[in-house]
């Protein structure tokens, strides 16, 4: 089996950006959302990136964003996926991708008509990220939603050719349960903070029980 993607998301600070540079994570997340309490001033991130210099792949969480928010962060910020988490529209997916040409990963709420809306997006979006559905919030909410679902939104995305990772509660006493269903990536951010901030120990646990199950399952 090969190594599912792991995105360590809501980075908020250099010292985030060190803890989980410091990891064998394939992506790191940035939130841009104005009025979400992880949200990053790009040209901070800017400034943390030129000192850290993280192998991994870099990923800016928006939410209906125009073109103009999406110019002025990767003026400073040399992102390598855009991934939207509000109401977007496949036309508006694709003058995204039409301007920037990056990939653009949707973020698909937990519900009865998530497969349909996972199809709504078939050859437009470039990869999902399926999270709960918690009322008045977009995401990093920590609430986790019924795993058992999670084989059919990765079995619809292979169909599709494309990647899904899993969000929402995920933490170092269960990911090795959510690894159990064999998804394709994990999304984490609160499940690797202490007190607001991300903490080494949860990162490195995390880790641990990713590489476990892969060695368990090859």
């Amino acid at each position: 089996m090969k190594e599912p993607i792991v995105k360590l998301c809501g980075n908020q600070s250099l010292s985030d950006v060190a803890k989980t540079t410091s990891s064998d994570a394939s992506h790191l997340g940035f939130i841009f959302v104005r009025r979400t309490k992880r949200y990053v001033r790009p040209e901070h991130v800017g400034r943390w990136l030129r000192k850290i210099r993280p192998k991994q792949k870099l990923v800016g969480v928006f939410i209906d964003p125009t073109i103009e928010e999406l110019e002025e962060v990767l003026h400073f910020v040399p992102l390598d996926v855009i991934q939207l988490h509000g109401n977007e529209t496949v036309s508006q997916l694709l003058r995204i991708k039409e301007a920037f040409g990056l990939p653009v990963w949707k973020v698909i709420h937990h519900q009865k008509e998530g497969i349909q809306r996972m199809e709504v997006f078939r050859g437009v979006a470039d990869g999902y990220i399926i999270d709960s559905k918690v009322e008045g919030a977009s995401g990093g909410t920590g609430v986790q939603f019924d795993w058992e679902a999670v084989p059919t939104y990765r079995d619809t995305a292979y169909g599709q050719g494309v990647p899904c990772l899993i969000a929402g509660g995920i933490r170092p006493e269960n990911v090795y349960d959510l690894l159990s269903h064999q998804p394709e990536g994990i999304d984490i951010s609160s499940g690797i903070e202490m007190d607001g901030r991300k903490d080494i120990g949860k990162i490195q646990s995390i880790m641990k029980e990713v590489e476990r199950n892969v060695a368990s399952i090859s």
